[in-house]
Formats: C-alpha cells, sequence, structure tokens
C-alpha cells in the first residue's frame, strides 16, 4: 500500500495570502495537490499547522484526512513526521508538498515501479536538481520519526544513497510558488 503525506502547514508568508486556497485553472492549489495523487495512492493525509480553518471546511468537503501538526514552526521534517504517524499502515509514502499543483502522474506511476524493484528513495529530477515528492520505503519510517530538530530529511537520503533512484521529471518538480511573482508565471505557463 503507498500513501502520502501533502504538507500544507505553512504561513504563506512571501505570498502574503493562503496561496493553498489560490485558484488555478478554475481549481484551488490544495485540490490540483491532492487530485494529482488521488487515482496513484491508496492513502493520503494533509497536514495542517498554521491557521488550519482555512482548508478543513475544504478537505472535508473532498473526504480527505488532515493531521493539525502544533509544531509546524518547526519545520518541514516536524510535518511530515506528523503525517506519517497516520500513515504507519503503508509500505511506502510520498512526502508532496501543497504548494505543487501540477504533479505529474507518470513521474508517480515511475517512482513506484522504482519502489517496487528494490528503491528505498525515489525522488524527481529536473536539469539535475532534486525536488519532490519524493517516496520512502517503509523500512525508512522509524529513522524518520526519529530525526530530531536539527536534522533534516535530505540527511535520510544522504544515508541510504545507494538505495536513492532518481527519475527525469518536468519544470513542475523544482517549481517554488512562494510569491506572487512565481504564481503569476505559472499561471502564464498553464
Amino acid at each position: 500500500m503507498v500513501g502520502a503525506v501533502i504538507l500544507a502547514a505553512g504561513e504563506s508568508q512571501r505570498m502574503g495570502e493562503p496561496k493553498l486556497l489560490m485558484k488555478i485553472r478554475g481549481k484551488r492549489m490544495i485540490e490540483r495537490v491532492i487530485d494529482s495523487f488521488r487515482d496513484s495512492v491508496d492513502d493520503l493525509i494533509v497536514v495542517l499547522g498554521y491557521n488550519p480553518k482555512n482548508l478543513v471546511p475544504i478537505l472535508t468537503q473532498l473526504g480527505v484526512r488532515w493531521v493539525i501538526n502544533k509544531n509546524y514552526r518547526e519545520g518541514m521534517v516536524s510535518s511530515f513526521k506528523a503525517g506519517l504517524e497516520g500513515l504507519k499502515g503503508c509500505d511506502a509514502v510520498f512526502l508532496a508538498l501543497g504548494d505543487q499543483p501540477f504533479v505529474d502522474r507518470d513521474f508517480l506511476s515511475k517512482a513506484i515501479d522504482a519502489w517496487r524493484v528494490g528503491a528505498k528513495v525515489v525522488s524527481p529530477v529536473y536539469k539535475g536538481k532534486k525536488g519532490h515528492p519524493v517516496l520512502f520505503d517503509r523500512s525508512l519510517f522509524d529513522e524518520i520519526l526519529a530525526l530530531q530538530k536539527n536534522e533534516f530529511i535530505r540527511d535520510v537520503i544522504h544515508r541510504h544513497g545507494e538505495n536513492h533512484r532518481v527519475i527525469e521529471a518536468g519544470e513542475w518538480a523544482v517549481t517554488d510558488l512562494d510569491t506572487p511573482e512565481s504564481l503569476r508565471v505559472l499561471r502564464e505557463k498553464s
């Protein structure tokens, strides 16, 4: 069973407003992210943090499970750990970003295939730069859950480099939607 933890806990400070509620091609950004994963994974959970009341009604309407990370200010590791706790029954889990509205389903399929033949970590790469979502095998869950505040998920990836597979992906894998300008550029491209 493959799951996905979608991180949606941040404050959107540089955007100036809740970016996951912004519409792209007629759908909220968070809906696009969820749609990208729905057909590819068996279970998913969205991790909320800052001001969760904006997203809870949407997630409830979509029938998506969510968890609130009260320690969201500690960063991505604490949010991934909060989501991973809710998906412990999965054999592999994607770490996905809530502000990546155009995750390619073909990549998700290829990542799952790579995991099925032995990869412990699978990442997309675009022009030499690694991105998200990253797929982790369950054998790494305890190691991820044991990470301390001063450690990073990339530390786990580096420790398992011999079992890390990268798959060529599109620009979407490294696109960072943190500012009004980055959102404007994305809207012009799509």
